[in-house]
């Protein structure tokens, strides 16, 4: 084997290495590394592509009380909170779905509700988030959501429907409910309060 062919070969060898290095840099830039979540830009493509569907629904959650948990248990109880959340939102959404950190406490997601049972699942969630982190049953805390049906405003984009999911999230704080849903667009809530036997919007 010539000189010239080895220098090739290595040459090769070490830009293949390369690549494969700026590959994993780049997936890891992508991904927050305490939950393991997308981050905001990664989670924002993922996002619009899945809006698309017309089953798709827009979450916001919100750790309540997050800071009381840090300061009564200590930094690493409330990363351990985090990443409990993070993993049972991943897998409440499943793998039609995608699940990002914002940042801090604030947890967003996009899913396909094919079967119109988000409200139930959403309870469900509710539920499952407010219980203890496996292993440190004394650090618990609730998670407020507050979510909107893609379908219910038409032609809005991400950025709108994360506004409405988001006031609907505060909502949810404020009231005794864990879960609220965003309010309807003008012309469906119209539509809906003209319905006989319907009183106002849903």
């Amino acid at each position: 084997m010539s000189a010239l062919t080895l220098a090739v070969a290595a040459l090769g060898a070490a830009w293949l290495v390369h690549t494969v290095w700026m590959v994993r840099r780049l997936r890891t830039a992508r991904r927050d590394p305490l939950t393991g979540l997308w981050t905001r830009d990664a989670f924002t493509r993922r996002a619009r592509r899945l809006l698309r569907h017309r089953h798709a629904v827009v979450l916001l959650a919100d750790v309540d009380h997050f800071k009381q948990v840090n300061d009564t248990h200590g930094h690493a109880a409330g990363d351990a909170l985090l990443a409990a959340t993070a993993a049972r939102l991943t897998h409440a959404v499943g793998h039609d779905g995608t699940v990002g950190r914002l940042g801090g406490d604030e947890f967003a997601a996009v899913f396909i509700d094919r079967d119109h049972t988000a409200p139930e699942r959403l309870d469900t969630l509710a539920r499952i988030l407010a219980r203890p982190v496996d292993g440190a049953p004394q650090v618990h805390t609730t998670v407020s959501l507050g979510w909107v049906r893609a379908a219910d405003h038409h032609g809005e984009e991400l950025p709108g429907l994360l506004r409405r999911a988001d006031e609907a999230m505060y909502a949810a704080k404020r009231s005794s409910s864990l879960v609220h849903r965003a309010r309807l667009g003008r012309l469906l809530a119209s539509v809906a309060g003209h319905r006989p036997g319907r009183r106002g919007a849903a």
